[in-house]
């Protein structure tokens, strides 16, 4: 999976995406990662509502399934969406390494939903119900539990009342 990052000094996370310098970008695997290419941009960066400046940089991540960048503005947020880029925003200036190692070890657990399917970029799309049907299953399950739960009781399931609610 590729990833960039919007960064002036080529170490860290430091920069606006429309206003970065530079584009890092990186491969990265539960194996390891390594860098691919660092793109740079000239001078004329902090025009706001310049959008010509934003078409390079999406062009040069338009294989990368996520950027990290320190802001980003609305419009280049939402063109960096459609481009299927999830934009992940940084609080303070991180370094790129510190990133990359931490979500290397991500990569060799189990995910969170968002970064499975930016791992899905640029690759075709299966239907694999299995971990839905489960989930399903265990949504009826504890259904069906609460409903027989209360039957047992001598309750209906409809003779429940909110908390804080007196009969």
């Amino acid at each position: 999976m590729k990833i960039a990052f919007a960064t002036q000094d080529q170490q860290r996370v430091d920069a606006h995406f429309g206003w970065a310098r530079h584009l890092a970008v990186y491969d990265i695997t539960p194996e390891g990662y390594h860098f691919i290419a660092d793109h740079a941009f000239g001078e004329d960066l902090a025009e706001d509502g310049n959008e010509d400046k934003l078409a390079p940089k999406l062009d040069i991540i338009k294989d990368c399934a996520i950027v990290y960048v320190a802001a980003i503005g609305g419009s280049a947020a939402a063109r960096v969406v459609a481009s299927k880029i999830h934009p992940v925003k940084v609080t303070q200036p991180e370094p790129i390494l510190d990133i990359l190692d931490r979500l290397q070890v991500v990569l060799q657990g189990t995910p969170p939903p968002w970064l499975r399917k930016a791992l899905l970029k640029g690759q075709a799309r299966s239907a694999d119900f299995d971990d839905e049907d489960e989930a399903s299953r265990a949504d009826a399950t504890a259904t069906v539990t609460s409903v027989t739960g209360a039957m047992a009781a001598g309750t209906s399931s409809t003779d429940a009342k909110p908390a804080g609610v007196k009969s």
